[in-house]
């Protein structure tokens, strides 16, 4: 069969073009794969532990001696010689109060008593000439001694126009100012004893009856990062019906660091069980996964894991690993997925 010059160079530019496509439809397999090379690593059995369970409750640190001070009268204030932050020792004045109309009132009852006293004195000396009767004179002396009670009774109420702090301590709220009307009841001041705190907290209803006076208990304040032991001072014998939960107080060592009101976690320990445990550098962590590599067949396997307490170096596995497994506890840096190793 003949062909013209035209359709011969058309027959030329299909089996070019047909060439070419068998060529680059070639199968990737038919490439050599990439090898990686063999990474030296150290590595571990993931074995049982014995571990107490942890449970970890927030609490606060408070002083030990607190108190709300407020006026017993009522009054306006005069003088006001503390601030917020001052340091005022024991007996020292913290609030005085105008009270004009108490005094008056001891002036009453110091003139009264007075009188009483003049009135039995004289009847007395009647009764040594039968000039009185005795019944008079017991009459007199029940009014004196009445008199007298309301002398030191007005008295009284006159020292509480001087507001004294009741112990050495430190101010840590100032709620009142010169020319206020301080009524009873209402708080002027607020009193802390300094350097002497305790933690309080509330623990789960369950474990109340495994809490005693004495016991030692781990407390982490997290803002001075400052790990310490408290001892139990106080339990309460009742849980609080809404929160399922019972307070307690733990005294703990004076720091300069401590401040009242800062937050606290305080570890409870509960009864000893069998949990996964692996050594620290094993777990690698990437952002907010937790991996390990896992030895099968001489060959890096990666393994995403959960972790729990920590103990001596140790992390708890939750789930991701089995027992008897063997994990790479060094040298995994730049390990990769697949990668052959040669143990150590």
């Amino acid at each position: 069969m003949k062909c013209n010059q035209w359709e011969c160079m058309f027959l030329m530019m299909t089996l070019t073009a047909f060439l070419i496509g068998c060529d680059k439809n070639e199968p990737e397999s038919a490439q050599a794969p990439l090898s990686l090379p063999s990474a030296t690593v150290s590595v571990a059995q993931v074995t049982k532990h014995k571990a107490a369970h942890q449970v970890e409750v927030v609490g606060t640190v408070q002083a030990v001696e607190r108190a709300q001070i407020s006026s017993k009268i009522t009054g306006n204030i005069i003088s006001l010689p503390v601030d917020l932050g001052s340091k005022v020792q024991q007996g020292e004045i913290l609030v005085e109060l105008r009270a004009g109309e108490i005094a008056a009132q001891v002036q009453q009852a110091k003139a009264q008593l007075e009188q009483a006293k003049r009135n039995l004195a004289r009847e007395e000396n009647l009764l040594k000439k039968n000039a009185a009767t005795p019944q008079m004179v017991k009459s007199l002396r029940d009014s004196t001694k009445i008199a007298a009670a309301a002398y030191k009774e007005a008295l009284t109420m006159l020292g509480y126009a001087g507001i004294t702090a009741p112990f050495s301590g430190i101010v840590t709220e100032k709620l009142s100012n010169i020319g206020d009307l301080a009524t009873p009841g209402k708080p002027l001041l607020y009193l802390e004893e300094e350097n002497n705190f305790q933690v309080i907290t509330d623990i789960p209803e369950a474990m109340i009856l495994r809490i005693h006076r004495g016991d030692r208990l781990p407390v982490f304040i997290p803002s001075v990062d400052l790990s310490i032991e408290g001892t139990v001072a106080e339990v309460s014998p009742v849980a609080n019906p809404s929160s399922r939960s019972a307070p307690i107080k733990l005294r703990i060592l004076p720091d300069s660091r401590l401040r009242s009101g800062q937050f606290a976690r305080v570890t409870l320990t509960m009864d000893e069980a069998e949990t996964l445990m692996v050594a620290t550098p094993a777990v690698i962590l990437s952002g907010q996964m937790e991996r390990v590599f896992v030895v099968q067949e001489q060959t890096a396997r990666l393994r995403l894991v959960r972790t729990g307490a920590r103990a001596e170096g140790y992390l708890e596995i939750l789930s991701g690993l089995s027992e008897g497994e063997t994990i790479i506890t060094a040298g995994h840096e730049n390990l990769l997925d697949g990668q052959p190793v040669v143990i150590q």
